[in-house]
């Protein structure tokens, strides 16, 4: 009773306040205006002080005012006041056409009942208030009715829309208006699912269709959605946290009012909810007023790490300076309970307040009174109390305010405030740290007025953790996938299967298991599996992991993934070696081309000892002159001559022959380097036709298909020799098919390469099977180097031709002879054409 008495107080005192604050303005006409809060909560006692501040700040600061508000303050969750209004709950639930529906209908009663106090008693022209939505839904009801504005600061709820009730003003942020942050989130660190976690009341159902449409806009799924009742026990709490540890989501947005959510957080902690691993966050629902649950109940012990949205107060001078007023007068009326700061409600209610005030000022002196129905059947209040005529002015007045408040610039646009900027916070110790802002312009971004810099600041997750959680976990249960592995007795390198005595369990590994675990451990969510080895025949799988190779016989039966290795057959078979490699080097040119190659050297050589004859550099004796000539022209292969040419006809015939032989010298290189480092082992068979024509024995893998392979191709059953492992391989190649052995091995690339990895001597792999018959090597012939010979010749005669033709005319015994060729110049003078 005591607390009773004080509120009782309270009202006559704030009522005693409010006539003597009339009284000293005669000239102001008082309007009436109520507000319904819980004044037995801290939140409810925050924002009538935040209320009642905004009324007394604007007339300090509007001295001549026409009008002035007068506050009605009702309680919403006791019936102290509401006891005041006549007719029950029900009746009155029944003049609003409405039904009881939930438990919820016990607190929403006395917020209609107070409303109905204020309409019928006060005739108030506006009411500010209810706090929450499922409260509200009822007095915007009785408003429309009523033709009486009902003005809201904190029915965030999108299921109240100011569209379906005209006369509901949300002088606050639409709850749909931060999915969008929410969803920028969820796609930066690109999780795939998602768990909402919301109470079941119109406030936590409201707003879940706008955040999963955002997240299926990210290319995020919703599993599931756990609901939690608004007055849950612990058990019930418990066990929908135990049931979100069997799920492989671990991503997990929580919408609930703060005294919900701090119980839920704190029972999440206990149960090790709050661990690495798990991504936890919350609307602002929970965000506005997190100092304030932690001053009260040390809420941020359960929430570490935390991630939490929203909207952004800009710590103006003003927001400043009512924060100190704030404090002080709360601790003056509220001496028993520890002052805190005012959160963005109370910044919202200040607000809302003004707006009101000044619509009034604006609308002017007014006939505030209540029109009654014609007729004279008043069964209920509601018929008592009828509708307002100066309401619809009012509503207009308040809808076209525009001006700075202290959080933000008040816009109404659809009967509703619109949403500026939300930052995100990151729980950490006893504060909430700023990692990143969001706007629906820019998106995610360090600062308000640019999107340069995106990208969120390090996060300390649940559990303490720096590092980025995946998003999911390996669930506490479900069914595990059956994932079927072969069991071969050679080639382990692919699939082995063995056995672990220390824990008595099989063990499988090999290349195409670690595939398969890192396919898996790439995956977005988790997905439990375990293997079961034996034959792939009689057991059933939800998959096989091995060495399967892909046929179309196969996908008749089954489904196959993308392939992961090489696919084709090939053949391996011994390789020879080329007895007459020792005269590889005479490969590269034919016969013939060597020929014609030796015999214009020898053309190119008597050429220069034409022209050159009386150059004394080639000497004096004929064989010193042929053998200087000779050495001199094959010395071109090497470009080491020394002499040097007199006669321009020579120098000119020796350019042309230095550009052939620089060509031949370049192709022959090439061809005799790609012989050495190719072509040193001969294999035994060119392929499987040679081996079909020649009724040779191949090799194929135990259980493989090339076993059918080679039957359509026409070898015989007789022909053909099974083999488990490399090892095997190798053996029957080195006996041959005569000695019980294999003439080639016929299987799968990947098999075939990893045998050539292990024995990488004597054994060679052809080309794959159904291609052509593979390269070869070409010979240089002379008919490549026919068009430079004939150069060569012509050049080269030309100048020996007109050599001579010149020197017959220039010496009365005409052309040089071939004593003169032969033994040089007799005259030492003697000087060249």
């Amino acid at each position: 009773m005591g607390w009773a008495i004080h509120l009782l107080f309270a009202c006559f005192f704030f009522g005693a306040l409010q006539k003597e604050m009339v009284s000293a303005h005669d000239g102001a006409v008082p309007v009436n205006v109520g507000v319904i809060l819980d004044v037995s909560s801290s939140a409810g006692k925050k924002s009538w002080t935040s209320i009642s501040m905004a009324v007394d700040d604007f007339y300090a600061t509007h001295g001549n005012c026409t009008t002035r508000v007068v506050l009605h303050l009702r309680n919403s969750k006791k019936d102290v006041v509401g006891a005041a209004a006549a007719g029950s709950p029900l009746s009155l639930l029944q003049g609003l056409k409405l039904q009881p529906i939930n438990c919820s209908l016990r607190w929403s009663s006395f917020s209609l009942r107070a409303a109905v106090d204020l309409l019928k008693n006060f005739q108030v022209q506006a009411i500010i208030g209810p706090e929450t939505s499922t409260e509200a839904s009822f007095v915007i009801n009785l408003g429309s009715q009523s033709h009486v504005p009902v003005l809201s600061f904190s029915a965030t709820s999108p299921s109240l829309s100011p569209t379906r009730a005209p006369f509901f003003v949300r002088a606050t942020l639409n709850d749909s208006s931060q999915v969008g942050a929410i969803a920028a989130i969820i796609r930066y660190f690109g999780w795939r699912e998602v768990v909402p976690v919301y109470e079941d009341s119109e406030y936590g159902a409201g707003v879940i269709p706008f955040l999963v449409d955002a997240l299926q806009a990210v290319d995020s799924g919703v599993p599931y959605r756990s609901v939690i009742p608004s007055v849950a026990a612990e058990e019930e709490m418990d066990k929908e946290l135990y049931k979100l540890m069997t799920m492989q989501t671990r991503v997990f947005i929580v919408h609930m009012l703060p005294a919900l959510g701090a119980r839920f957080f704190q029972r999440a902690k206990k149960l090790g909810m709050m661990s690495d691993g798990c991504v936890w966050i919350t609307t602002d629902g929970i965000a506005d007023v997190l100092e304030e649950l932690d001053h009260r109940l040390r809420i941020t012990e359960a929430m570490q790490g935390v991630i939490a949205v929203r909207p952004l107060v800009e710590r103006s001078e003003d927001v400043v300076n009512f924060t100190a007023r704030f404090r002080s007068r709360f601790r003056h009326e509220n001496p028993t309970i520890k002052a805190a700061d005012p959160s963005v409600f109370q910044l919202w209610a200040y607000d809302t307040t003004w707006a009101t005030a000044m619509a009034v000022e604006n609308l002017g002196p007014k006939r505030s009174t209540f029109r009654r129905p014609q007729s004279g059947d008043y069964s209920t209040d509601l018929d008592v109390i009828g509708s307002s005529e100066s309401g619809p002015a009012l509503l207009n007045a308040i809808l076209n305010t525009r001006f700075k408040g202290l959080a933000g610039d008040f816009r109404l646009l659809g009967g509703q405030l619109q949403s500026s900027a939300y930052e995100i916070v990151n729980v950490i110790g006893n504060s909430a740290r700023v990692i990143e802002f969001w706007t629906p312009k820019l998106g995610l971004s360090k600062q308000l007025d640019t999107a340069v810099g995106v990208g969120l600041k390090s996060i300390i997750w649940p559990g303490i953790s720096a590092a980025v959680p995946k998003g999911w976990e390996i669930p506490t249960g479900g069914k595990k996938l059956r994932i079927g592995v072969p069991v071969k007795k050679g080639f382990n390198q692919f699939v082995n299967v063995g056995w672990e005595p220390s824990t008595n369990r099989t063990v499988v590994t090999g290349y195409c298991i670690d595939i398969f675990k890192a396919v898996m451990e790439a995956l977005p969510y988790a997905v439990t599996y375990e293997y079961f080895t034996g034959s792939m025949m009689v057991q059933n799988f939800d998959a096989v992991v091995g060495d399967t190779t892909i046929t179309a016989e196969r996908t008749l039966y089954v489904d196959f993934t993308m392939p992961y290795t090489e696919s084709g057959v090939s053949m391996i078979v011994p390789v020879k070696e080329d007895p007459r490699k020792m005269w590889v080097f005479l490969k590269p040119l034919t016969p013939n081309l060597w020929l014609v190659s030796f015999a214009f050297f020898v053309f190119m050589g008597f050429t220069v000892l034409v022209i050159e004859h009386s150059n004394l550099e080639f000497g004096r004796q004929p064989s010193e002159r042929l053998g200087k000539v000779f050495y001199f022209v094959f010395s071109v292969l090497v470009f080491s001559q020394t002499e040097s040419l007199k006669s321009n006809f020579s120098r000119i015939a020796m350019m042309v022959w230095m550009f052939v032989v620089l060509i031949l010298t370049s192709s022959y290189t090439a061809s005799l380097t790609s012989r050495l480092t190719v072509q040193q082992l001969q294999p035994t068979a060119a392929d499987l036709k040679q081996l079909l024509s020649t009724g040779a024995y191949i090799g194929y893998q135990d259980g493989s298909f090339a076993a059918e392979i080679l039957k359509r191709m026409g070898f015989k059953s007789s022909k053909l020799r099974h083999y488990s492992t490399s090892d095997q391989y190798a053996e029957a190649l080195l006996q041959g098919g005569v000695k019980g052995g294999v003439d080639a091995i016929f299987d799968e690339i990947p098999y075939l390469k990893l045998f050539l990895s292990e024995h990488c001597n004597g054994f060679t792999m052809l080309g794959w099977t159904y291609k052509t018959d593979g390269f070869g090597f070409v010979s240089l012939s002379a008919l490549h180097f026919s068009g430079l010979f004939l150069i060569t010749g012509v050049v080269s005669t030309l100048a020996a031709l007109v050599f001579l033709a010149v020197r017959s005319r220039k010496s009365p015994t005409g052309g040089p002879s071939i004593r003169n060729i032969l033994h040089g110049p007799q005259n030492p003078n003697q000087v060249h054409p």
